[in-house]
């Protein structure tokens, strides 16, 4: 046990040391790292009555000024105050809309890699159906039919945007399966799930991870998307759901530049975070990508 932890913190001071080679990678961390302790500190920094209607501290759609650094919205309420608050909703439905993509796709990949044949070709071909539709209109047509909560976004966003990852981590696995300590492993008697848990699985998780990253960003901008059509939890404050508070106050029209602008730019900046460390990773996990540093 001792020796094999060695071994995994000797891999992560590796994979640290590439990392951190790569500067856009690293910025993007670092954004990330910060936009996570906005988060956690959202209690303390704005507390939870920033989302209450009835208890409003400013006028309606007033323009930036030293006590409201990003003007209000059209109940007088703080839009930094918001902006702060949207961050916990919109990192959270995207990591966790992420992970249940990533999780779907790994599970079908490795088992249709593993078993190959006719079954093999049943689930890769009900997986092209997913990849061909559009995975907004799926994501819409889920959210409308369900009830409208942050776990129904998760839900929509996670089952909808899978199969890419299952083709990846399928063509990874019928390649980590061709080789030969896989016979070996069949030879001494390992079963279908010892061969997939304790040998192909470990061998996909880098591009599994790099997959997570990569699908957080898409996950946000998603959440962002379904919530600015009306689609979302109207009890939670989230980016999206700014974006379509100012539509619905004819921030457009009415040139309140301040109301649309912060959580746009906001949603933007942390697709491109994630971006930049899923690239990063993909980078250092298989240098022959050649990813620009």
């Amino acid at each position: 046990m001792t020796l094999t932890w060695t071994r995994r913190r000797a891999s992560v001071v590796r994979f640290w040391r590439a990392y951190r080679t790569h500067r856009a990678g690293v910025a993007g961390l670092g954004g990330l790292a910060l936009l996570a302790l906005v988060a956690f500190a959202a209690p303390l920094l704005v507390g939870s009555e920033v989302q209450s209607v009835t208890h409003a501290p400013g006028g309606a759609l007033e323009s930036p000024s030293g006590a409201f650094p990003l003007g209000t919205d059209q109940f007088g309420r703080s839009l930094l105050g918001l902006l702060v608050w949207g961050t916990r909703i919109s990192l959270t439905v995207g990591l966790l809309a992420a992970v249940l993509s990533v999780a779907i796709g790994t599970l079908v990949g490795i088992v249709a890699g593993h078993y190959g044949g006719w079954f093999a070709t049943v689930v890769m071909r009900i997986t092209d159906w997913f990849l061909v539709m559009p995975t907004l209109v799926l994501a819409i047509v889920l959210a409308t039919v369900m009830s409208r909560s942050v776990w129904t976004v998760i839900l929509a966003i996670g089952v909808t945007t899978w199969p890419t990852t299952a083709r990846l981590v399928r063509a990874q696995t019928i390649a980590v399966e061709s080789r030969p300590y896989i016979e070996r492993a069949k030879g001494l008697g390992g079963g279908h799930r010892h061969v997939m848990a304790r040998h192909v699985l470990p061998n996909v998780m880098p591009l599994v991870l790099a997959q997570t990253t990569l699908g957080i960003s898409t996950a946000i901008l998603t959440e962002a998307t379904l919530a600015f059509l009306g689609l979302g939890d109207p009890s939670v404050v989230s980016w999206g759901g700014m974006l379509q508070d100012a539509r619905e106050a004819g921030a457009v029209s009415s040139g309140h530049w301040w109301y649309l602008a912060p959580p746009g730019i906001a949603v933007a900046l942390v697709a491109l975070a994630f971006t930049l460390c899923g690239r990063a990773i993909e980078s250092v996990l298989n240098p022959k990508l050649g990813v620009g540093r």
